[in-house]
């Protein structure tokens, strides 16, 4: 499973430099960042089964785009995000890789609509101060679909991410016991807004 991972982790970035030695029309390679207004999913505390629902919070990514293409296009991106969800007093900060695999069709002017898979590799979970070492799985698979605005080198886009397959972070509360743990939900569930740049 590890060896998938690393697999598709170098399939990305070579989809990049693949990109930056193969320019077309319309063809882009550039930075790209901006906020994320996310939550994860349900806290499910290990005293029951009463799911807790998250505050959406603010968070940002900064990254990596390539664009092939113009009329139609594919849009390969490497992004880190760090995003926050609050459930009641506590905190659950995530820390991931991102590399959404985009394709957008332009429908009117400088106006385009895409959409693709976003392939999601977690770096680190906190939860109020503790380290979470167990997530059920450090490599997912979400869906991303938006709008997008290009202005020459400078473009805007706001999406929709949500996560395809069940991923849970467990942790032991130390309050409670070792033999009693938690578990929340690490899918996505956000509105990111981004400003990119070409060169």
């Amino acid at each position: 499973m590890k060896n998938l991972k690393k697999a598709a982790l170098l399939a990305v970035v070579l989809a990049f430099v693949g990109l930056s030695a193969h320019a077309q029309k319309g063809s882009a390679f550039g930075f790209k960042g901006g906020l994320n207004y996310s939550a994860n999913g349900d806290y499910f505390e290990s005293i029951g089964d009463n799911a807790k629902n998250p505050d959406r919070n603010i968070g940002y990514h900064v990254g990596l785009f390539g664009k092939i293409g113009n009329q139609f296009y594919f849009r390969p991106e490497l992004v880190y995000t760090a995003t926050k969800s609050d459930y009641d007093d506590n905190a659950f900060n995530i820390k991931k890789l991102d590399a959404p695999l985009l394709v957008g069709i332009k429908v009117l002017g400088p106006v385009s609509v895409f959409g693709g898979p976003s392939l999601q590799y977690i770096l680190d979970t906190e939860f109020e101060g503790i380290d979470i070492d167990n997530v059920e799985d450090d490599f997912s698979v979400g869906l991303n679909f938006g709008i997008g605005l290009n202005f020459n080198k400078v473009g805007i886009d706001l999406r929709y991410e949500r996560g395809f397959n069940d991923n849970e972070a467990t942790f032991i509360n130390n309050n409670l016991g070792t033999s009693v743990s938690s578990r929340i939900d690490t899918r996505p569930d956000q509105l990111i807004l981004s400003l990119s740049i070409a060169l």
